[in-house]
């Protein structure tokens, strides 16, 4: 099997980020990068991390493969359900996952789109160098999601998962 599964070209479909709609968390973080990709592709692992607290993710499903679909349902302190399903562009295992709400399974257009999420994990010295990146199609679009908390949301679920992940002291 080949290292990467793409539709795309074997380059990836990152590419440069855009400052006027595109969100950007990065950080060194002391886990080791096979275990932060577990954390973002193990659905038993993704729904103890993946929401920011108070909020939680109450159900995870993922079919790993281009045109498979990534779906999470968040479930609020007042027992408010976001129920999200999206597809899967790119997977390059251990390294690079790239998903959208744009499209459904099966790279089925859905008519609404809110962002395109892109995860590059690089092993460092001290762990991974973390990198998600939030593409949106309009800069009102960008604006409206780091006005919702995109840094402190991310952020946060990010501060989970090492927490989760991370090897005790």
């Amino acid at each position: 099997m080949s290292s990467i599964s793409s539709v795309f070209s074997p380059g990836g479909v990152a590419g440069a980020v855009d400052p006027v709609l595109d969100l950007v968390l990065e950080r060194d973080v002391p886990v080791a990068p096979d275990k932060v990709w577990a954390a973002w592709t193990t659905p038993a692992l993704l729904t103890q991390w993946f929401t920011p607290a108070p909020w939680t993710t109450a159900l995870a499903e993922l079919d790993l493969r281009p045109g498979g679909h990534f779906r999470t349902v968040m479930r609020g302190p007042e027992g408010e359900e976001h129920d999200s399903t999206g597809c899967i562009l790119e997977v390059v295992p251990g390294r690079r996952l790239v998903w959208t709400d744009a499209l459904g399974p099966g790279f089925r257009p859905t008519g609404a789109a809110f962002m395109t999420g892109v995860l590059e994990l690089s092993p460092t010295a001290t762990g991974t160098l973390y990198r998600a990146i939030a593409r949106h199609a309009s800069p009102e679009t960008a604006k409206q999601h780091a006005e919702m908390g995109f840094l402190q949301g991310w952020g946060a679920a990010l501060d989970q998962l090492v927490a989760l992940m991370g090897d005790p002291a």
